[in-house]
């Protein structure tokens, strides 16, 4: 079996001992199947409807875990409509709202036909808790900047021919939240639903093989900063992704396939939901190509280290930063604590690993 080697990927490499249907798996165990990481090497292409049944916590300052209690958002069942028909439909966006609430750390600029869209990929909320399946990779802030920035259609139209996320666009990003942090597709490089198989965090997270932080789910928490009124996300077709309401405030109406529908505006726009396909279900939109199995153009990651080994049985209990450029994750693993320290410079990440055994090794890299 073979792995994309794609910087955006993560370390998901795990042996394969069933040949049982993963979808039939998920569904009859649920969230308790997570850690196990069963994945036969063929995706499965059937839709998905568990609903999500841990927390997404709400957005806060990063701090240990016990400093970020979440709130439960209720279950959004996520209905299924025919394609919007008039796909002559074009969306001409003169702002992009949502980001003015990140603006400290998030930069959007107009360039030509193109909104560009510069920042580190780090959420202001805490990260990496709830994890089961960690394949040790750990936060660091990323390059997108520049000719390396994030770009999106001023004016999203929608395609002839959507691309979906279904059986498709397993590689790299599928859209971009508002606090400058992508979003990858719901189904993993393995066709798992990455969810269900306890790869995320609290907020819907993790690292990839670059140690790049993204999400794989809606960012639902970001409703509560930017409002109802105000995409939570954007689609990299340009079109934007609200909550679980309507921008008006009213309950969300019928949804497309990709998690869609045309608004009252007359303009098409995504939602996030608590069940699949969580965010924009594909591009809808015209984008400019699809290019070794993802969206492109796109920023692109560089990695620092070899990826990291899943670890078996380990749980993430608490990161935090104890000063500027330095962090600390915790994990829990056959009953003992294992900590991983690193500082951040301008030039370098050094790392201090302290196993459950108590074993400590160090390493440093240069970025």
């Amino acid at each position: 079996m073979q792995f994309h080697e794609h910087p955006h990927e993560h370390p998901h490499h795990h042996p394969h001992q069933y040949v049982i249907d993963r979808r039939s798996a998920l569904r009859l165990g649920g969230l308790g199947l997570g850690g196990l990481l069963l994945a036969a090497c063929t995706p499965t292409r059937s839709a998905m409807s568990t609903s999500i049944a841990d927390s997404i916590a709400s957005s806060s300052t990063l701090a240990p875990a016990s400093t970020t209690a979440s709130s439960l958002l209720a279950t959004t069942t996520t209905s299924q409509a025919e394609h919007a028909t008039t796909t002559s439909t074009i969306a001409t966006l003169n702002t992009l709202p949502g980001f003015d609430e990140f603006a400290s750390t998030v930069k959007v600029f107009a360039s030509g036909d193109y909104w560009q869209i510069e920042s580190n990929g780090l959420p202001a909320h805490n990260m990496m808790v709830g994890i089961t399946s960690w394949q040790q990779q750990v936060p660091l802030a990323m390059t997108y900047q520049g000719s390396n920035a994030w770009q999106l259609p001023k004016r999203p139209a929608l395609a002839d021919n959507p691309v979906s996320a279904k059986t498709s666009l397993y590689r790299g990003a599928i859209a971009l939240a508002v606090n400058g942090v992508p979003i990858f597709n719901a189904l993993n490089n393995r066709g798992d639903d990455a969810f269900l198989v306890g790869e995320l965090d609290k907020w819907g997270g993790h690292c990839g093989r670059a140690d790049d932080y993204h999400y794989h789910v809606a960012p639902l928490h970001l409703s509560t900063i930017v409002g109802t009124a105000k995409p939570i996300a954007y689609a990299l077709d340009g079109f934007a992704i609200y909550g679980s309401t309507e921008p008006d405030g009213s309950t969300m109406k019928k949804l497309d396939e990709y998690n869609g529908h045309i608004g009252t505006d007359g303009v098409y726009h995504y939602h996030g939901t608590t069940t699949y396909p969580y965010i924009n279900g594909g591009m809808r939109g015209v984008i400019r190509g699809v290019v070794g199995d993802q969206v492109d153009p796109q920023p692109s990651t560089k990695p620092i280290r070899e990826a990291g080994a899943p670890l078996q049985g380990a749980t993430i209990t608490n990161f935090s930063s104890p000063k500027t450029g330095q962090y600390a994750l915790e994990y829990s693993q056959s009953g003992k604590t294992g900590l991983v320290e690193y500082t951040v410079s301008d030039t370098s990440v050094a790392f201090t690993f302290t196993s459950p055994t108590g074993a400590v090794t160090t390493e440093k890299y240069t970025r």
